[in-house]
């Protein structure tokens, strides 16, 4: 570490920093599983990476081309938990329960979800998941009044899922900055 409090970088060959973190996590007592473990290129977004239920890319700005910058969004699999979670709390034997009840169960289970996913860009994921839970409320809602179809335009529309009070995940994303906060 450098006097100032930062580090210090040095050019090392290439094997190097994954046989030091072997040998380190073996001071542990721990160890690398090579079937979960690997090296990725990130260059021009070529490849990306899950770690700790974030799928990490890197993606081209749209505003300055050829600069390239890190964004991590939910996991293919975290989204798939969340679907079944979802469709669990709406599956149609729940039909006999007000629907004030099912937004109740539900409700904890999206709050939770947004909140760890929140950071970085996930806003695209969160607008799927809203309307993944729109359209499962609604079959719900048909299933349970008898009604054929689900009546997306005429009756269950956002005021209809805003009346609910559903927690809604659009526009709850923190943009990470790209530098360190003064």
């Amino acid at each position: 570490m450098h006097a100032g409090g930062y580090f210090e970088a040095r050019a090392v060959p290439y094997t190097t920093p994954v046989l030091t973190s072997a040998r380190v996590l073996e001071r542990l007592g721990m160890r690398l599983y090579p079937e979960k473990s690997g090296i990725t290129c990130l260059t021009r977004g070529g490849q990306g990476f899950e770690f700790l239920g974030f799928h990490h890319r890197k993606v081209e700005s749209w505003n300055w081309r050829g600069k390239y910058y890190l964004q991590r969004w939910p996991s293919a699999r975290a989204m798939r938990v969340l679907r079944d979670k979802v469709r669990a709390a709406t599956v149609i034997s729940k039909a006999e329960r007000p629907l004030s009840a099912v937004v109740a169960d539900l409700n904890p289970v999206l709050r939770g979800w947004g909140a760890y996913f929140r950071n970085g860009n996930s806003g695209r994921k969160f607008n799927a998941v809203d309307g993944y839970v729109h359209e499962r409320l609604v079959i719900l809602a048909s299933r349970k009044h008898g009604l054929r179809g689900r009546n997306w335009t005429t009756r269950f529309t956002y005021g209809w899922i805003t009346r609910l009070r559903v927690y809604r995940l659009t526009g709850t994303v923190r943009r990470a900055t790209t530098y360190a906060s003064r």
